[in-house]
Formats: structure tokens, sequence, C-alpha cells
């Protein structure tokens, strides 16, 4: 058993060796190739830098949220939910964040150690991106909250709105409402299918029981939305917003929404 551990190790060494590569830099610093990889192909960026105390300061110079800016706004990754994730990682992996470079410092003897704990941590900041359904249907409800309270405050932005007087209606509640002296502004999030569909079943409910208010819709793409569902919420919606990421559309329309309710 012992002959076959070594082996083992012996083969697993030569294997991770010949894939690590370091190269210095005109600045000093030196670059460790790894086999760690963006799902494109593109490597993680390390870097190294000698510190006073003699350890290492593993760094990624900006190129992670370089990397992530390409396919999406990387300041979106400290708001709301994922903001949340994010600060979690960084504690538990012990990586620093100075205006978007990450980077750890380790003892020399530990080196090696923290050039895995930095690929680990850097794979988890992308894995942000790969959020499942639920995770990604709450960080865009989170971020719709913030617009809306970055427009009209956040002591007029109630959640989970629950019209009164209404038969049953706390089975037929609106994510978010603006209260006006003259009729609510009733606002859905739409980040899916399933959800376009239910927003239309509030509305209409809500509409037959004679309930007077504005409603909107706020997609996270509308262009993910099928056509019809589309077309049912355009009938019972007074506003749409195709994305949240239309920020003057939204900022322009709630204001009216609200002025003129």
């Amino acid at each position: 058993m012992e002959t076959t551990t070594d082996t083992i190790r012996s083969d697993l060494c030569k294997a991770l060796c010949a894939n690590v590569d370091v190269r210095k830099r005109p600045d000093g610093r030196i670059y460790v190739s790894t086999p760690f990889r963006f799902p494109d192909g593109d490597s993680f960026s390390m870097y190294l830098e000698r510190l006073p105390s003699g350890g290492y300061r593993i760094s990624d110079l900006g190129g992670t949220m370089m990397h992530l800016s390409y396919e999406q706004d990387v300041d979106r990754l400290r708001e709301g939910t994922r903001g949340k994730v994010f600060s979690q990682i960084l504690s538990e992996m012990g990586i620093e964040d100075d205006d978007g470079e990450l980077a750890l410092d380790v003892p020399a003897n530990h080196l090696g150690e923290g050039v895995f704990q930095f690929g680990q941590a850097l794979t988890r900041v992308h894995d942000l991106t790969f959020l499942n359904r639920v995770q990604v249907e709450s960080t865009f409800y989170d971020d719709l909250f913030e617009r809306l309270t970055a427009i009209v405050g956040a002591d007029r932005v109630v959640r989970d709105y629950v019209a009164p007087g209404i038969p049953q209606a706390e089975e037929y509640p609106a994510d978010f409402a603006i209260p006006t002296p003259a009729k609510p502004l009733l606002i859905f999030g739409v980040p899916s299918q399933a959800k376009a569909r239910l927003a239309t079943i509030v509305m209409q409910h809500l509409q037959r029981q004679s309930f007077a208010f504005r409603g909107m819709v706020v997609y996270a793409d509308m262009a993910l939305i099928p056509r019809a569902d589309v077309s049912r919420l355009t009938a019972v919606a007074d506003e749409q917003v195709p994305s949240l990421d239309e920020a003057e559309a939204l900022i322009r329309k709630v204001r009216s929404a609200v002025y003129a309710t």
C-alpha cells in the first residue's frame, strides 16, 4: 500500500507541475500560469509580489473583474444578494478587494497552498455569474427594489403589497407598491415566463374587483419572455420597462406614474 500511495503521489506531483509555469515580468512581479481557466479558455490572472515580511502577495491585478466585465456589469456583484455572497467568499478565502484587484497574502512556506486557495477563490467569484434560477430571481428583485428606492426614496416603496378591501387579497400581492394620494403604483418584476403569467393574473383579479391602481411591469429581459405572455401583460399593465438595465426608462416611467396617480 505504501508503494502504491508513493506512486500516486509522484504521478500527481508530475502532472500538476507540468501544468504550472512561472515567468518574471519587467516590473519585477512573477506571473504564475496554472490550470485554472475561465469557461472561454482564458487563464486566471495570478501574479506574485514579494512582501517586506518575506511572504508573497498573490494578486490578479484586476484581471478577474475585467474579464467578467466583458459580459456583465461587475458593480452588480457588490449589490443585493450577489454582494452578500461575494463578500462572504472573500472573507472565507482571506481575499482582499482593493477597488477590483483581488489579492491574498501568504507566508513563503505556504506559497503553493496560497496559489491553489487563490485559484479556488477566483473560481467561486466567477461562479456568481451562474447562480441558479431561484437565486437569479432573488437578485433581480433586490436590484429592482434598490432602483425604485433610489428614484422615490426607501420610505415610499412597499414590498409584497396587499391591496386593502379585496377578497383573498393576500393571494394576489404586488411585488412593490408606491402609494400616492390618488391610487397606488403597483410594480411587478418579471424575470421569467411563470412570473409573467402570475403578474397577469394578479392585475386581472384586482381590476375585476374594481381596485384603482396603475400597473407597471419591469422585465429582467423582455426578449426572453414568450410573445403571447408579453401580449397578455400589455393588455393589463399601464406601463412596461423592457429591461432593468434601461435605467432612464425606469426612472422616467416611475416618476411619471407617481405624479400622474
